[in-house]
C-alpha cells in the first residue's frame, strides 16, 4: 500500500488549487481523478465569468472568498499570463417596477466590499453599449471572463512542479480512517489502494458518493444533493451586440438569462434553470427552448434577430438546497466539523467558486494543517 501525506480527490479547478496550495507549503499530494482529464464537468462548464461579489449573502463564505479571490485571480493572471479580460459588467432595470431592485443589488453590493460598482442612468448605460435597453442600471468594472482552461493547466503545472501527482480514471471507492490517517480504495484501470494523513473531498458532484464511502462518516454531516441544469444559446451568424457582460435584475431564485462572450468574441446567453432528478449528470442541451431564450433576451437587447439562436453546451449546479430556497453558501467542513481527524471535504461548490479558486485552496489547505 503506497503512503502519501495528502490525497485530493478531484482535479477541477478547486481540486488543482488546493493541491498547489498544499505542495506549495511542503506537503506531498496526489490527486485522485475519476475522469481521464482535468476540469471534465462544473469547473468546465460555466460562463467564464471572473466575478466581483455583488449578489452573494453578507458576510458568506461566497461574498468573503470571491471578493478577495477577484483580486487574487487578476493578479494571478497577470503574472502567469493566462487569457482574461477585464471586460466590465452591467445590471440593466428594464422596466421601472425593477429599480428598487437594482437599488438593493446595489447597496448589497458595497456592503460586500465591492467598491467600485457604481448606479449610472439609462443614458450612460446605453453610451457604453448602444444595442441596450434598460431604463437604469449597475456598472461593474471589475467583473471579466477567463479562459478557464488555461487557468487550469496553470493551477495543475505549479502543483506538479512542487511534486504533486494526478492519477487519471481512478475512483475512490472506500475510505477507511485509522489511527494514522485514512485508506482508500481505488479503482480504475486496476485496483489498488493508498494510505495518507489527510483527505481533501473536493470532487464537485462526486463529492456526496465518496463521502457516503468514508467509513464511520455521520450522515447527517453529508448535505442533501440536488442537480440544477443551465443551458446556453449561442449567437449564431450575427457579431456581438455588446462588449461588457449584461445581466438582467435577478428573479426567481437565479441571475437571468445573462450575456456573456468569450475571448474570441463569440456571444453566448444563458444559463436557464432546469431541476433534475437524482444524481445522474445528463450534460444533453435542453433544446427547444429558443423562443423563451429570444423572450428574456429581448427585454434588454431588443434588436435580436429572428432564429440567431443555436443550442451551445450546459453545465450542471451542485446544490444544497431545491428550489424556492435560498442559495445555500459553500459548504467547507474542517476536521472538527466532519468528526474525522485529517478530513476536510467540500460542497455545493458552484459560483463564484472559479473567481474564488485561489483563496479556496489556501482555505483549505489551512484547514488541513489542523489536526
Amino acid at each position: 500500500m503506497d503512503h502519501v501525506d495528502c490525497i485530493v480527490a478531484g482535479a477541477g479547478v478547486l481540486g488543482l488549487a488546493i493541491a498547489r496550495s498544499l505542495a506549495l507549503k511542503g506537503r506531498d499530494v496526489i490527486v485522485v481523478e475519476a475522469e481521464t482529464m482535468i476540469g471534465t464537468q462544473t469547473s468546465s462548464r460555466n460562463s467564464e465569468v471572473i466575478h466581483a461579489g455583488i449578489y452573494y449573502a453578507e458576510g458568506s463564505l461566497k461574498a468573503r472568498f470571491c471578493v478577495a479571490g477577484k483580486k487574487a485571480l487578476y493578479a494571478y493572471c497577470a503574472e502567469r499570463g493566462i487569457a482574461h479580460e477585464r471586460t466590465g459588467k452591467l445590471i440593466v432595470a428594464t422596466d421601472d417596477d425593477q429599480r428598487a431592485t437594482l437599488q438593493s443589488i446595489h447597496e448589497h453590493a458595497v456592503a460586500n466590499g465591492v467598491d467600485d460598482i457604481r448606479a449610472i442612468p439609462a443614458e450612460e448605460a446605453i453610451d457604453y453599449e448602444p444595442e441596450l435597453s434598460c431604463v437604469s442600471a449597475l456598472h461593474s468594472p471589475s467583473t471579466g471572463i477567463i479562459d478557464s482552461h488555461a487557468l487550469m493547466l496553470s493551477l495543475q503545472g505549479e502543483a506538479e512542479d512542487a511534486g504533486t501527482m494526478i492519477a487519471f480514471n481512478s475512483r475512490i471507492v472506500s475510505v477507511r480512517p485509522d489511527a494514522g490517517g485514512f485508506a482508500l480504495d481505488v479503482e480504475g484501470d486496476e485496483a489498488y489502494t493508498l494510505s495518507c494523513n489527510t483527505f481533501i473531498n473536493a470532487a464537485g458532484h462526486g463529492a456526496w458518493g465518496i463521502a457516503r464511502a468514508i467509513a464511520g462518516l455521520q450522515p447527517e454531516r453529508i448535505p442533501p444533493h440536488y442537480l440544477s441544469k443551465g443551458n446556453y444559446y449561442a449567437l449564431s451568424g450575427h457579431k456581438s451586440p455588446f462588449s461588457q457582460l449584461i445581466y438582467p435584475v435577478p428573479g426567481d431564485g437565479s441571475l437571468g438569462i445573462h450575456f456573456t462572450r468569450d475571448l474570441a468574441g463569440q456571444a453566448r446567453f444563458g444559463p436557464d434553470v432546469h431541476w433534475m432528478d437524482g444524481e445522474i449528470l445528463d450534460y444533453s442541451v435542453v433544446e427547444g427552448q429558443e423562443k423563451a431564450f429570444a423572450a428574456a433576451i429581448r427585454t434588454y437587447w431588443p434588436g435580436l434577430p429572428d432564429n440567431a439562436l443555436m443550442p451551445s453546451y450546459c453545465g450542471i449546479r451542485p446544490k444544497m438546497v431545491p428550489t424556492g430556497h435560498a442559495p445555500a453558501d459553500f459548504l467547507i467542513q474542517s476536521p472538527r466539523e466532519n468528526g474525522i481527524s485529517g478530513l476536510v471535504q467540500l460542497f455545493g461548490m458552484e459560483s463564484p467558486a472559479l473567481t474564488a479558486c485561489l483563496v479556496i485552496g489556501e482555505h483549505v489547505a489551512e484547514l488541513a494543517a489542523v489536526k
